[in-house]
């Protein structure tokens, strides 16, 4: 996984601020590859509860984590019980790490 102990602490922390205690994050994508290099940051954020306004609520999470660590990109998906389950989350839920 490329990414920091202190990094992946700091972003666990941000998305229980902004989605409550709850919530577990996965990194997925190119970063859990150690032999790649460069690329975003993709995150999951997986919910056991309904969320209003997902969508605000995920460009929080992007924004600040992209602040952490130095204006990199960072995409974040949402999956809740009220939201559709689409193939990404799949993928992040088979390929992906959790923080």
């Amino acid at each position: 996984m490329r990414l920091s102990l202190q990094h992946a602490a700091a972003i666990k922390r941000l998305a229980t601020e902004l989605f409550g205690a709850g919530a577990q994050v996965r990194l997925f994508g190119s970063r859990v590859d150690d032999t790649a290099r460069g690329g975003d940051v993709d995150l999951l954020v997986e919910l056991d509860a309904p969320i209003d306004q997902p969508a605000w609520a995920a460009a929080g999470l992007s924004s600040r984590v992209s602040r952490l660590m130095d204006g990199r990109r960072v995409d974040v998906v949402v999956l809740a019980p009220n939201l559709m389950r689409l193939p990404i989350h799949e993928v992040a839920l088979r390929k992906g790490v959790l923080l």
